[in-house]
């Protein structure tokens, strides 16, 4: 069986301060990173004793994990499962990156994302280049809002040019279309994200070969559909109860708006796009989303759909 695996533990600290997310400076309590790393641990060793599947792993915590050592273990020790395709993990990339060197970097990637108010662009540029001279996939995003814009350009223009740059539209916020083509500039798959996309009644991977488990082993869909719903409630992984529920499924919310959502829709055909690097954000080709000014070259253009305006 082909498994992909979105992971959310109990973790939710961040050591950032954005004003736009919930968890931001929260600190967890002792007894919560316990929890957490109990749970992690569980999941690593369910994960590895899985050889007859093939599985990929996407850790989305509430919070920062590669500041905790348990998981910047559990990434090394799943990158190096034969039956791991993908490991990966959401990042404000504010830790170190030399435990990289330890993965098996065919299976390790990282999905970092750029807050121009909460850390020095010097310092998140060189974590960059760590990563990048240390052989690692990795994608860059920053979230779209106008004062990001001008620190976007600045990234785009020293990210080395095969790294692709996503940019996320803000959520709640419309985009006219001259207000959106500096974003799509910077990132060509930026109308992906523009709009949210109708989804209520459509077909999704989710429920089928794709999973969302909590810390508990609980299994839904995705994130996003009620886990307040037993009715959602796949089972359990530990018990195996989850298998017997894999099935195709059509989505019962009105509109999907989050790339981890999204991309498993078949209608978008996102699963081309970013063929080998689904859950971290890894177009299959080079991502070069913008051309220097006076630069003598031609832009990519992506496989796979690259979105419009939802019907």
């Amino acid at each position: 069986m082909d498994l992909s695996i979105l992971y959310r533990g109990p973790l939710a600290s961040c050591d950032y301060d954005c004003g736009y997310c919930p968890f931001a400076k929260r600190r967890d309590s002792p007894e919560t990173l316990r929890v957490d790393r109990a749970a992690l641990e569980r999941f690593v060793a369910w994960v590895s004793a899985q050889t007859e599947d093939r599985i990929n792993v996407l850790f989305t915590p509430w919070g920062e994990g590669l500041t905790r050592s348990w998981y910047r273990r559990a990434l090394v020790e799943l990158s190096r499962l034969d039956h791991v395709g993908e490991v990966a993990i959401q990042t404000n990339l504010s830790s170190r990156t030399e435990w990289t060197a330890d993965a098996d970097l065919d299976s390790l990637a990282l999905w970092c994302t750029y807050h121009p108010d909460q850390v020095p662009y010097e310092r998140f540029l060189a974590r960059c280049h760590e990563l990048r001279d240390g052989g690692v996939r990795f994608s860059v995003g920053i979230v779209g809002l106008p004062e990001h814009l001008e620190p976007a350009r600045r990234l785009r223009a020293e990210l080395p040019q095969d790294i692709y740059l996503w940019v996320n539209a803000a959520e709640g916020h419309t985009y006219t279309d001259d207000e959106a083509e500096p974003w799509a500039e910077l990132d060509p798959l930026f109308p992906v994200s523009r709009f949210p996309h109708p989804s209520q009644g459509r077909a999704c991977r989710a429920g089928e070969t794709v999973i969302s488990v909590n810390g508990d082993g609980e299994v839904y869909r995705c994130h996003f559909v009620s886990r307040t719903d037993p009715t959602e409630r796949l089972g359990n992984l530990y018990d195996g109860s989850y298998r017997k529920a894999l099935r195709p499924r059509l989505c019962p919310l009105t509109q999907c708006d989050c790339h981890i959502g999204y991309v498993h829709m078949p209608e978008l055909d996102l699963y081309n796009t970013f063929a080998g690097g689904v859950l971290s954000r890894i177009p299959a080709i080079p991502a070069i989303s913008v051309i220097p000014a006076g630069a003598d070259a031609s832009p990519v253009t992506f496989v796979g759909a690259v979105g419009t305006r939802p019907r």
